[in-house]
């Protein structure tokens, strides 16, 4: 029997709509005339999943009882005896109730699949076996039901369905998923949006981790011999010049192909001949972002060298290069730097790429030092001789010895424009020399039978010299003027990195790649502030290059190649930029310190204002409630004379907690708070929490409306700052709720951490505005504006973060505020 087909809808996360999904494809083969049943469908409550069950047909469930409760489950032998064509099957990582045909429901569907019929199921991504100790690390909860890998792998299609964080929390929010009274813990806690992120993340790795197992299999069964590559990392060279754009989108499309890592390096060259303005670089670098890039500066004299270094420092598999725009006589001279990158790159793979720049022609500009030298040297032997063989064939009839030598001194002065003393002074001595041989009575003898002759020759001479003398100074003078601006491109560099807020690492880091140094370092007299790459020098004696900044008293230290001069004067810059970064950085602590005065400051100013009426308001009911029971003119009745008491009472207990809040505002203001962290159960602090309330006031009505749902649960804190804490969030709830709505206190166990609520259906805070309840003298929404100088929750806030948790508030659905207490759950090893 031919064996049935697997499909599986895997959900990035619940409520995705897999079974939306599936339920969709199983009506698309309805329409199709499959025979199509539903074996097992959890719709979870969901009435938009359930309206897509209408229409299909259902085989009951098989009811087992177990431990006195009856549960179902899939009915195997209904659905062979039924033989649909189609069954679908939701949960495939579902555990089966003991008693069971098998113990997973995956092995049901194998069962179904070997009897020929085609199963369409479900699984979400945390259930796969492989993912379940990520899963467990990334959310907090442990997937106790999985179904193996082969499993899903084995299906014949696998399709993920997915949406984003955002949409899925918003499903969430507007009650699609689950119940409005889960809705709040889930988007705590398993639903938060870095949780759906790595989650969805995963899913999409898993996926394509088989749809590269799938096409290799299909490679072998074809007999394709081509091994796959790891994954690759791609650097693409660029001048600068108008093609260098056009290389970086060409290597982003080779390494979009390959799915490598597209790293843009930008070599400056150490002679200056070649550079790249402000704005172009400023316009690679955005696109270079743009196209999911980096771009890096690195500079050498030797191009191909530096360039290669570059490569094998970032572990490159690949190479790209722009074709030469140098013409094909030069290339003959010096076959360049793609030619000698090809030769010398080992088992880095190059791209030559063609561009509109390539082959423009000849221009002097371009050449080297050592090419213009040689073109001198060949200019010198060149000129004079082919000037004396034209002459000699065709000119002579025509011209007297005046013109002749003109035309000597034309060629002279050419070879003196190419550059170079010595080649034109070899002109001007040959050109002398052939004029005298050819031209000069007696022709063809060095005799020089006439002053005018030998003037002529002299003249010639002096010419070339002079004129080779200015292009040498002129030639010099450019050089001066490139590597000055090479220099300020690498100043730029250094400066746009410190304007664009690298700190003092990113800094050393870039001038270490710049200058292809092993280690940077930046150092004092005491100590090392800073370094970059493996044993950097800690004195100025183990460094290979020691620059001393501006400040006297720090030190930037190199170890690797040796530095130019110029090389020098921009590190130089480097250092004095990095120790302004560290001045910088004690000016923002003294600042820091400076700040805290001022808020300090602020802080009693506040404290002042708010206290003279707080303070005063008990004081005085309490004083009027005394001198009125002190009073001898007027007899109290027992039942006035409590009501007096209970106000002094009252009163006393104002200024108790105004007092105590007070003290704990100072002292979390100077750190001397130090919680004794241990195990602590929340039922215990709880109830001490609300049997202190009691005994400072608060009615039993008004504790009786406190319901309090935290289990046996237990946290890592110091009980008596906790008691304090939760004490403060119930009498906010509970004296600012309206009528006898209901306080709750909940804790909820996820992972490693417990969520701790106190949620009261007061009238809330306006959104956005949720912090600002722990800023000291805040009285918002929740808080009665006319009493308390509102230090309750900044306290609050202060233990909290004491302890190593966090608390923050949220809008409870329906109306009023929800206080979210997360503290580090028990060791279950710790002792008691």
């Amino acid at each position: 029997m031919k064996r049935g087909q697997l499909r599986i809808y895997l959900g990035a996360a619940p409520g995705v709509g897999k079974t939306f999904s599936m339920l969709s494809e199983a009506h698309r083969r309805l329409e199709r005339g499959r025979d199509v049943v539903a074996a097992v469908v959890e719709t979870h409550g969901r009435s938009k999943t359930a309206e897509m069950l209408a229409g299909i047909e259902r085989i009951p469930p098989r009811m087992i009882e177990y431990r006195g409760t009856t549960l179902p489950e899939l009915d195997v032998e209904a659905v062979l005896r039924r033989a649909p064509a189609v069954v679908l099957v939701d949960e495939l990582a579902h555990t089966n109730v003991p008693g069971s045909k098998h113990e997973k429901r995956w092995q049901d569907v194998q069962e179904l699949l070997d009897a020929g019929i085609d199963v369409v199921s479900t699984v979400n991504v945390q259930h796969l076996e492989s993912l379940n100790d990520v899963v467990e690390q990334i959310t907090g909860v442990v997937q106790r039901e999985t179904v193996p890998d082969w499993v899903v792998r084995s299906a014949d299609q696998v399709e993920l369905v997915d949406i984003t964080p955002e949409a899925l929390r918003r499903r969430l929010s507007h009650g699609n998923v689950y119940a409005a009274t889960k809705v709040d813990a889930a988007l705590r806690n398993y639903f938060r949006p870095g949780n759906l992120t790595a989650l969805r993340e995963l899913a999409l790795l898993w996926l394509a981790d088989q749809v590269d197992a799938a096409l290799a299999k299909y490679r072998a069964d074809h007999k394709i011999t081509d091994t796959w590559e790891a994954r690759e990392r791609l650097v693409v060279a660029v001048t600068g010049g108008g093609e260098s754009e056009t290389l970086v989108r060409r290597a982003s499309r080779i390494a979009a192909k390959s799915s490598a890592e597209l790293i843009v390096v930008h070599v400056v060259r150490g002679d200056g001949l070649a550079g790249v303005s402000t704005q172009r670089l400023a316009r690679l670098r955005d696109l270079a972002t743009g196209l999911g890039a980096s771009l890096h500066t690195v500079t050498g004299d030797d191009v191909p060298t530096a360039l290669l270094d570059f490569a094998r420092q970032v572990n490159a598999t690949q190479l790209v290069l722009g074709t030469s725009r140098r013409s094909r006589w030069a290339r003959m001279v010096d076959e360049g730097i793609g030619a000698t990158v090809v030769q010398e790159s080992g088992k880095i793979d190059v791209h030559m790429v063609t561009h509109e720049e390539s082959n423009r022609g000849f221009r002097w500009s371009s050449l080297t030092p050592r090419e213009r030298m040689l073109g001198s040297w060949s200019a010198a032997l060149l000129v004079p001789s082919l000037i004396c063989l034209v002459t000699g064939l065709w000119l002579d009839r025509w011209l007297d010895l005046g013109g002749e030598s003109a035309l000597f001194f034309i060629g002279v002065i050419v070879v003196s424009l190419f550059g170079g003393v010595a080649p034109a002074a070899l002109s001007a001595l040959l050109s002398g020399i052939l004029l005298n041989w050819f031209f000069t009575a007696p022709r063809y003898s060095l005799t020089i039978a006439e002053l005018d002759n030998f003037l002529t020759i002299a003249v010639l001479l002096i010419v070339a010299v002079a004129v080779a003398a200015l292009v040498d100074v002129a030639a010099k003078r450019t050089r001066e003027a490139r590597k000055a601006s090479r220099q300020a491109e690498l100043l730029t560099l250094f400066a746009g990195a410190v304007l664009h807020g690298a700190d003092l690492p990113d800094l050393l880091e870039r001038a270490r790649e710049t200058f292809s140094q092993e280690a940077v370092s930046l150092i004092t007299d005491t100590e090392m502030v800073a370094s970059v790459g493996d044993d950097p020098p800690t004195e100025v004696i183990d460094a290979f290059t020691a620059i001393e900044a501006g400040d006297d008293m720090h030190w930037l230290l190199l170890r690797g190649r040796a530095l130019s001069s110029g090389d020098r004067l921009v590190l130089g810059a480097v250092a004095n930029q990095a120790a302004g970064l560290v001045r910088q950085k004690q000016l923002q602590a003294e600042a820091g310190a400076a700040q805290a005065v001022m808020e300090a400051d602020k802080l009693r100013r506040a404290l002042l204002s708010a206290v003279s009426h707080d303070l005063r308001t008990p004081l005085a009911g309490a004083k009027a409630a005394v001198s009125s029971l002190r009073s001898v003119d007027v007899e109290f009745s027992p039942e006035d004379t409590a009501e007096l008491l209970e106000t002094i009472e009252e009163s006393v207990d104002q200024l108790t907690a105004l007092v105590g809040n007070l003290l704990d505002s100072s002292r979390l203001a100077v750190g001397v708070i130090k919680p004794q962290m241990r195990r602590t159960y929340l039922d215990e602090v709880v109830h001490h929490a609300l049997m202190g309330m009691g005994t400072r006031g608060l009615g039993r009505v008004a504790l009786a409306r406190v319901r309090v749902e935290v289990d046996t649960l237990c946290v890592r804190a110091d009980g008596g700052l906790l008691e304090r804490v939760l004490a403060n969030l119930i009498d906010n709830a509970v004296r600012y709720s309206p009528g006898d709505s209901p306080v709750r206190v909940t804790a909820e166990h996820t992972g490693k951490r417990v969520a701790i609520t106190v949620v009261d259906t007061g009238p809330g805070v306006p959104t956005g505005m949720e912090d600002q309840l722990f800023e000291p003298f805040q009285r918002l929404g929740d808080r009665d504006n006319s009493t308390g100088v509102g230090l309750g929750l900044s306290v609050v806030r202060g233990f909290v973060d004491a302890m190593g948790g966090t608390v923050h508030a949220e809008p409870t659905p329906g109306g009023g505020l929800t206080m979210v207490i997360d503290m580090q759950a028990c060791d279950e090893q710790e002792n008691e």
